[in-house]
């Protein structure tokens, strides 16, 4: 489990497909705390670590998660939201963020308010429904807050500090955003499908 607090911006230094896509990515985290097997949530996605080095980690990414997410765009040199797995007694800071990518959203839309950043993005059909204004969204790994919904499209207010601790100072029209429905949207939309 996650929070959607972005703890690193990290940076693909090696892409090597091998049956599966192996990615090497340089963190600033103190490679030494982490442990094989661990969750690191990249650009929201929950990935296994592999492999260790001294400013690098590595995982191994299926075919299925490629083709269910954004990752398939992933290049050398591109920059990633990274967050570790959270511990108990950790500040919940953001929502409950689980690293499993529900779909694709596209930015269709950026205008500069004040010092913030208006990013309107379009989510598929089928999870369109989840998402409410002042409802919890996570996008490439941040937990985000709604400000509107029209439709299939909705809108985020991204502040100076966000777009500087993240990626999200990089976007544009046209990119392709994990999409990470909030789980109690998710079960209030089950249970009242059953009622």
């Amino acid at each position: 489990m996650f929070t959607g607090i972005i703890t690193d911006v990290g940076r693909i230094i090696k892409l090597d497909q091998e049956g599966d896509l192996r990615a090497r990515i340089q963190t600033g985290y103190d490679t030494q705390g982490v442990d094989m097997g661990a969750s690191i949530a990249s650009d929201g996605v929950c990935l296994t670590v592999v492999d260790l080095g001294s400013d690098w980690y590595e995982v191994q990414i299926s075919a299925e998660t490629v083709s269910k997410t954004n990752l398939d765009l992933w290049g050398v040199g591109r920059r990633v939201n990274l967050e570790r797995a959270l511990k108990v007694g950790d500040e919940l800071g953001g929502h409950i963020v689980s690293g499993h990518v529900d779909g694709v959203a596209e930015v269709v839309g950026i205008t500069e308010e004040g010092d913030s950043t208006r990013v309107t993005l379009r989510a598929p059909a089928d999870l369109a429904r989840f998402i409410a204004p002042k409802g919890s969204v996570a996008l490439n790994g941040t937990s985000l807050t709604v400000n509107e919904v029209d439709g299939c499209d909705f809108g985020i207010n991204f502040i100076p500090h966000t777009k500087e601790v993240t990626t999200w100072g990089d976007v544009k029209t046209g990119d392709r955003i994990n999409l990470e429905i909030d789980t109690l949207a998710r079960y209030v939309a089950r249970l009242s499908e059953m009622s």
